[in-house]
């Protein structure tokens, strides 16, 4: 969907855009699909913030998402394409022949009234679910799971795509978003097509009141604070920050510093990662 620009009416009104919704066919979401969202502020169980910068932001309601695509091989209608406000792409809500409803992440063209399906066998057409391993070499996929039947976790984010590159010993090679290869295993699913919302990175936010809104709170740079704040603070006027390298609140390098395990059991099947090494 495309973006609106708004008219230049105030300061931040000048600079910002929104989301064309026109094309969403339900405003309110399916109420047995639903869950209650607790807000934490970013603070754990002792109630010490762990991540800065959260707070506040519109109450949410969390959609229920079918991230296994659980029923196989039964064919279900596209009952509505709704916005979530949890993610940036939209949502597709499900009807089964047996009176189910279920929530999927909405692909890029499917409409209101198409049938879509998941198992071995199903047609090779944006929506629908498979294993890779009956998935053609070269498709462009979404939603993958990196464990068969753990759900999807890769390529789930507005207008994203990853392409089927090989399929080999158990295993199929992804060139994902990031331009990571990866080895996946063959009998994981994944869903034909791109994630719905490719105009979602044109938004532009145009003022911090909208960030507030989204439950984002201020951040402010350490060169500004005072040197018992960060170790960049502090100085007469701007300074420098005054070390090889900039570091977080706390010391710890940052900044492209890599934070990744060394051991990390999945390091095997990382075949090129996405900084080309």
């Amino acid at each position: 969907m495309p973006t609106i620009n708004f008219k230049p009416t105030t300061a931040s009104r000048r600079n910002m855009s929104a989301m064309d919704y026109s094309g969403l066919t339900k405003k309110a979401p399916e109420k047995s699909l639903l869950a209650s969202k607790q807000k934490n502020s970013g603070r754990n169980s002792y109630g010490r913030i762990t991540v800065r910068h959260r707070g506040g932001g519109n109450r949410k309601k969390y959609r229920i998402i079918d991230f296994k695509r659980r029923k196989f091989d039964a064919p279900a209608k596209v009952a509505s394409i709704e916005y979530d406000p949890n993610r940036s792409a939209f949502i597709a809500l499900l009807q089964y022949e047996d009176g189910d409803k279920s929530y999927i992440i909405a692909p890029e063209g499917v409409k209101v009234g198409d049938t879509l399906v998941a198992g071995t066998a199903a047609d090779i057409k944006p929506g629908n679910a498979l294993p890779l391993e009956n998935i053609p070499v070269g498709t462009f996929i979404h939603n993958v799971e990196l464990y068969p039947g753990k759900g999807a976790q890769l390529a789930r984010a507005a207008g994203i795509m990853a392409q089927l590159m090989a399929k080999e010993n158990g295993l199929a090679l992804l060139r994902l978003p990031s331009g990571e290869l990866r080895n996946v295993p063959i009998n994981c699913m994944a869903t034909i097509g791109q994630v719905s919302n490719i105009d979602h990175e044109n938004m532009k936010i145009g003022k911090a009141g909208r960030k507030r809104h989204m439950g984002w709170r201020p951040t402010v740079r350490g060169s500004v604070m005072n040197p018992n704040d960060h170790p960049h603070g502090g100085g007469e006027g701007r300074a420098p920050i005054g070390r090889p390298g900039p570091v977080t609140p706390w010391g710890k390098p940052t900044l492209g510093y890599k934070t990744r395990s060394h051991h990390n059991r999945s390091d095997r099947f990382i075949v090129k990662r996405r900084n080309g090494k």
